[in-house]
């Protein structure tokens, strides 16, 4: 039987192209039901306030960074979004006087206008936005070279090269997009040789640091949280660390505080990947093969699938 067309943009696969018994199955889950979906290599972890949430993220690049020498650099992979964790980590590191020279971090994307990728002026910039937050806000005796910090850019060689390069990345951090991914590993067009169904799950982890096309949804949510609702200012092209780097990560951390995705989204990764449900047209439920995934959630910022009209 063909797959669905998708209901949100039908040249492109999505999560609506499911089968509805996966669909049902996923809105259907209580917090308590999501809790106990923990397993083997994927761990579900919930915060009740705001405050532990973005402390316990903050600590995560902490406890990576306090791990790295001279000798044994290790790093961070870290998100955008969400961002509230970035001062943070520059408070912690200067309160407690960390020196964290030998430390690395990888951005995970950026966007990309014109075939290249934005400069730190644009007002959307990613590595403006890591700068401004966190790296610009550690005192100058204590944070590493610029050298050490990995922004992709629309030549990805130098970026992809930085992660062969004896640093160990102890963990990827991220949040969870409307369309279900994790950095912009979005869905693919529905044409071509994906016209009837989307590439396997091995050809998508075969997927390198890139330039790819974004979904319309992913455009409207980062018009959403982060252009006061301007889609006309989303760039429709970005930069994303692939599949390949992310096997590389000891540790992917995605962190849900109910502000990027909503109660559905949040629901049906969580089933996916517990339940090995593995579907490219869900990006993130690539990450049921992965051999340690936590998913760390504001309790409160779950939800309900209840339908409530406003």
């Amino acid at each position: 039987m063909p797959r669905k067309l998708s209901v949100i943009a039908p040249d492109w696969w999505d999560y609506t192209t499911l089968d509805d018994e996966i669909i049902r199955d996923a809105a259907s889950l209580t917090p308590e039901k999501m809790l106990r979906l923990s397993r083997p290599g994927f761990k579900v972890v919930f915060y009740d306030t705001l405050e532990e949430f973005y402390l316990a993220e903050a600590l995560e690049y902490i406890r990576a960074w306090q791990q790295s020498t001279e000798d044994n650099p290790v790093g961070i992979c870290g998100p955008i979004g969400p961002t509230e964790q970035l001062p943070l980590v520059a408070r912690i590191v200067n309160e407690l006087n960390l020196n964290v020279r030998s430390a690395h971090f990888w951005a995970m994307d950026e966007w990309v206008l014109e075939g290249r990728e934005v400069p730190v002026t644009h007002p959307m910039s990613f590595e403006r936005a890591d700068r401004e937050l966190c790296f610009n806000r550690i005192r100058r005796e204590l944070r590493m070279p610029d050298a050490n910090l990995h922004f992709p850019k629309a030549d990805t060689a130098e970026y992809r090269r930085s992660w062969d390069a004896g640093v160990r990345c102890v963990v990827m951090q991220g949040g969870q997009g409307d369309v279900k991914h994790w950095a912009f590993n979005d869905p693919v067009r529905r044409r071509g040789r994906y016209r009837e169904t989307p590439p396997s799950p091995e050809e998508y982890r075969r997927l390198t640091t890139r330039i790819v096309d974004l979904h319309p949804l992913t455009v409207a949510q980062n018009a959403r949280t982060s252009g006061g609702g301007n889609i006309a200012l989303v760039p429709t092209q970005a930069i994303s660390v692939g599949p390949v780097e992310t096997w590389k990560a000891e540790k992917v951390s995605i962190w849900h505080a109910g502000k990027h995705d909503n109660p559905f989204g949040q629901r049906l990764t969580t089933l996916m990947i517990s339940k090995r449900i593995v579907d490219t047209s869900v990006p993130m439920s690539l990450l049921a093969d992965h051999p340690n995934v936590q998913f760390n959630f504001y309790r409160p910022g779950i939800g309900t699938c209840d339908v409530e009209m406003h």
